[in-house]
This record gives structure tokens, C-alpha cells and sequence, in this order.
């Protein structure tokens, strides 16, 4: 038996910051730079009242929309933004769904790796006999998580949620996977306060980078530079691994699909692991970096555009907050 992506969905929240509007509140910020340098012109921003588990349930709802919801036996919710430290979303989520009970559920917490370890998870699941149709749901709303005044994580972040059905199947959908974890760079991409070890700080003082971004511990930071090291050092790695585990060759795949982190970083990769432009993708120039929601969401795209099609096989890789990466090789 094997694991089969039944169908992709995805929700995009409705307001829209744009690079224009960016320029307009940081006198040393371009619009056309911004596109130029990273690939986005705009990205879709949560309410106030707006969280997570509200864009994975109206991915959900889209995505159930014309499926047999009784046949949904597990949800799996990735975030690293809950509504609440307990209980878990995705329990929230099956009543709201009007999901049955005799199902399991359960979050996780990952970025931008996670869809590729979600299907790892819902591949074992369904080859152990625990379930037979998984709803596998990304949802993200790092703009909650990102100081007003922090000019460079808000233009790379936007705010989405995407969704996969996954079923048993005859044939296998979902093949092996190479996963990989440092914690070492655990400091790189993080919110410092607000957890358990450092409580959030009301009185947080006003750090300045320097170069007109400010934040404070309370709001996510991320090391640009370091970031990029590891991207440099682990994605051509793992892009390795996947074709060595599954004895295959980046020619005889149909198409290549990273996490879309920025433009500059991904075009950087694609140069450097040699894959051909007309197999790869990029579509973050209307929606950012989604964070977990990224790759489906273009996975989705690229099946709506017919850039994809029935029987073609994927290389999906995912990187990112951790340090934490995982590839695999998909046929929709």
C-alpha cells in the first residue's frame, strides 16, 4: 500500500500589504528593490482578530468542499502560531470541521520544513494501518509574530494556510524521504520571549539593527546571513539524499519545488544544484513566504497553471527555523 495527495487547497487571508505601502512607512524602503532583490511585491497579512486556526479552517472547508468528510480519520495541524499553549488546535479544529470523533488529531510544531515532515507523518500513519484518509493542514501567521518596525521580516513574511488530503492507495503517491535537524542554530530564527523560559516582556526594550529595523525579544528575529549559510550548506544535501534514496535523477524527474523563501535564496539554490529553469518553481510575488504553507501552495498553483499534471513526478524540499530540513519526492 502506498500514500496518495488526493487534493490541495489553499487560503489566503484578504488584506494585502504591498511593497508600495511598506515605502510609505519606511522613508529608506523601495518598493521596486524589494520585488527586484527577493521576488515579492505583496503578501496577504491576518486581521487583528484573525489567527491561525481560522485560515487552516477555511483552507479545510475549501478543501472538504465536495469530499466525503466521514472519511477524514486523522487531522494533523502544523503551526508555530496556536491559538492557544493547550489545548492542541487541531483538537479545536475537528469540532469546528464537524469532523467524527473516533479520529486522531494532532499539532506539531515546524516552519518551513513542514509539509515535507507532515507527509512523512501521514505516510506512516497510513502504512501502519492507524488511518486511511489524513487531513494534513500548514497554517501560519508569522505577521503577529513580527515587530510593526521590523521593515525587513515584513517584507519576506505573508500569512496563509494550505491543505492536503491524503489517502491509502495502491500506488505509491509519496516516496522516501531524507530528513535533517541542527539544533545548533536554534538562535538564528526565533522569538526569544514568550515562552516558558523567558516570559514576554511588556517593558522589552527597542533594539535597533542599525539599518531602520527595530524589534524587541518579544518579536521574532532572524540572522539573514546565517540563515543563507545553512540553506547554502544543507539544501544541496538533501536534494542528494532524496535522489540516492530514491535511485533517481534530477533528469528523470518532472519538476523541482523548494520552500519558497525568497526569491534571491532560491534562485541562488537552483543555480548552484544545476536544476533547469523549466523545471523549477517560484511564485512568491503575491503571497511572500508562507512558511509551512509555501510549497502546497505552489504545488497548488502549479496544478491550476498546468505546470503540473496527473502521473508527473516532484522533488519537494523544505528548510528553514530549527535548523530544520527534509526532502521527498512526490507523484500527484
Amino acid at each position: 500500500m502506498g500514500a496518495l495527495i488526493k487534493k490541495i487547497e489553499y487560503y489566503l487571508p484578504e488584506k494585502v500589504l504591498t511593497n508600495s505601502q511598506l515605502q510609505e512607512e519606511f522613508k529608506d524602503c523601495d518598493a521596486k528593490k524589494i520585488e527586484d532583490k527577493i521576488g515579492i511585491r505583496q503578501r496577504h497579512i491576518v486581521q487583528e482578530n484573525e489567527t491561525a486556526l481560522d485560515l487552516a479552517y477555511n483552507a479545510s472547508e475549501k478543501n472538504l468542499a465536495g469530499y466525503d468528510r466521514s472519511k477524514i480519520d486523522f487531522l494533523i495541524l502544523c503551526t508555530q502560531s496556536p491559538d492557544y499553549y493547550l489545548p492542541t488546535s487541531s483538537c479545536i479544529l475537528q469540532h469546528k470541521l464537524n469532523l467524527k470523533t473516533d479520529i486522531g488529531a494532532f499539532d506539531f510544531n515546524l516552519g518551513c520544513s513542514g509539509f515535507v515532515y507532515g507527509l512523512a507523518l501521514a505516510k506512516s500513519l497510513l502504512n501502519s494501518n492507524i488511518a486511511n484518509s489524513i487531513l494534513l493542514i500548514m497554517s501560519e501567521t508569522y505577521s503577529k509574530h513580527i515587530n510593526p518596525k521590523d521593515k525587513a521580516n515584513r517584507s519576506i513574511f505573508g500569512d496563509a494556510a494550505a491543505t492536503a488530503i491524503i489517502e491509502k492507495s495502491e500506488d505509491e503517491g509519496v516516496f522516501e524521504f531524507s530528513l535533517g535537524t541542527d539544533g545548533s542554530g536554534y538562535k538564528n530564527l526565533i522569538i526569544p520571549n514568550g515562552g516558558l523560559r523567558k516570559r514576554y516582556d511588556i517593558n522589552a526594550r527597542n533594539i535597533d539593527d542599525g539599518q531602520g529595523t527595530i524589534r524587541t525579544e518579544n518579536d521574532l528575529y532572524m540572522n539573514g546571513p546565517e540563515m543563507l549559510n545553512f540553506m547554502i550548506e544543507s539544501v544541496p544535501k538533501v536534494v542528494l539524499n532524496v535522489l540516492k534514496k530514491n535511485k533517481t535523477t534530477l533528469d528523470e524527474l518532472d519538476y523541482v519545488i523548494f520552500h519558497q523563501a525568497n526569491g534571491y535564496i532560491i534562485e541562488y539554490l537552483r543555480k548552484k544544484i544545476k536544476i533547469p529553469k523549466d523545471k523549477f518553481y517560484t511564485n512568491l510575488l503575491y503571497t511572500g513566504n508562507t512558511v509551512s504553507a509555501s510549497i502546497p501552495i505552489a504545488i497548488k498553483d502549479c496544478l491550476d497553471n498546468k505546470i503540473i499534471r496527473q502521473g508527473n513526478k516532484i522533488l519537494i524540499v523544505g528548510f528553514g527555523v530549527g535548523y530544520s530540513w527534509g526532502g521527498t519526492i512526490i507523484k500527484i
